[in-house]
């Protein structure tokens, strides 16, 4: 059986940014003009997909569960770090922070798979062309769909059980801006070796083996534009490819730097600033990625504007 969780640590003072006043009023700004805009990009995307049946199809149909996600994946971290910018009691309790941890983590990866599966869909579509909309049909994308939600949220609630049966004695001061994995484990007063051994396994898991099934379809998917005779037709089949191979560089990157090690990291201001980039950065230049590189997204949205 599990032992009952014995904190002694009601909540956490989420560190954050400590400046001046006034650079913490220019980064209160820059980051609520970020965070806005990234809500408003991803509810555009939405909206464009649900009016125009031209993109009533299997790739736009994963791209709006990513726009989807990815609005309330910013909002999970950042309207918190912005209260903190204008108070000055920095406090979440455990609970608190145990909820932001768990959406967090589960929408991240949820995020994995959800890649994983828009790059097996862009295999099928240009490898595959005369079988895509038998292999692609509308149950099977619904499947695909659902099931990285329920992989990305049931992982999250394993590692976060094993995270907050831990025991934090103190000190509580958490040296991030949001509740991640790396801070919490250094402030537990508890053995946390089995947490932080199901914390690395599983990130391993949700980190590479989506990464692997990108890998695999990039290069069968390059393999097969490289064999299209015509170089213009080249062009037109790596273009639906090349905003969705942007988005998993930068993530990948992002989340490979920070999550997949044993140990935790030390370099906990480096881990801030890493975190802007995919926390916050990221959410903010998909929706750019997807609709400058991609010419039916724009003409949709020249539409939508101006009719």
């Amino acid at each position: 059986m599990i032992p009952e969780n014995d904190t002694h640590i009601h909540e956490f003072i989420l560190l954050g940014f400590p400046t001046i006043t006034e650079m913490q009023a220019l980064l209160f700004l820059i980051f609520l003009i970020m965070y806005l805009l990234t809500v408003l990009e991803n509810i555009v995307i939405l909206a464009l997909i649900r009016r125009n049946h031209q993109l009533h199809k299997p790739m736009y149909f994963f791209l709006g569960h990513l726009s989807f996600l990815e609005a309330w994946y910013i909002s999970v971290t950042v309207p918190k770090l912005l209260v903190n910018f204008v108070v000055k009691n920095k406090s979440i309790s455990f609970t608190g922070c145990m909820a932001q941890l768990y959406f967090f983590v589960a929408l991240v990866c949820t995020e994995c798979v959800l890649l994983a599966v828009m790059a097996y869909d862009r295999y099928v579509a240009i490898c595959n062309p005369m079988h895509y909309p038998v292999i692609m049909n509308h149950s099977v994308c619904i499947q695909l769909a659902m099931g990285s939600w329920l992989i990305g949220f049931l992982i999250s609630m394993i590692k976060v059980l094993f995270i907050s049966r831990l025991s934090f004695c103190g000190p509580n001061v958490i040296n991030h801006f949001y509740c991640d994995i790396s801070p919490l484990l250094n402030l537990s007063c508890t053995e946390r070796l089995v947490a932080e051994m199901v914390d690395f396994v599983f990130a391993l898991l949700i980190l590479l083996i989506p990464l692997f099934v990108i890998i695999i379809s990039y290069v069968y998917i390059i393999s097969t534009i490289l064999c299209i005779p015509m170089a213009q037709n080249r062009k037109k089949a790596f273009s639906t490819c090349a905003s969705h191979l942007t988005v998993v560089i930068i993530f990948f990157s992002a989340t490979l730097f920070m999550y997949a090690r044993p140990r935790s990291i030390y370099s906990l201001d480096l881990n801030k600033l890493i975190s802007i980039i995919y926390t916050i950065i990221t959410p903010m230049l998909n929706p750019f990625i997807y609709c400058l590189r991609n010419q039916e997204v724009k003409d949709t949205l020249w539409k939508l504007l101006f009719c």
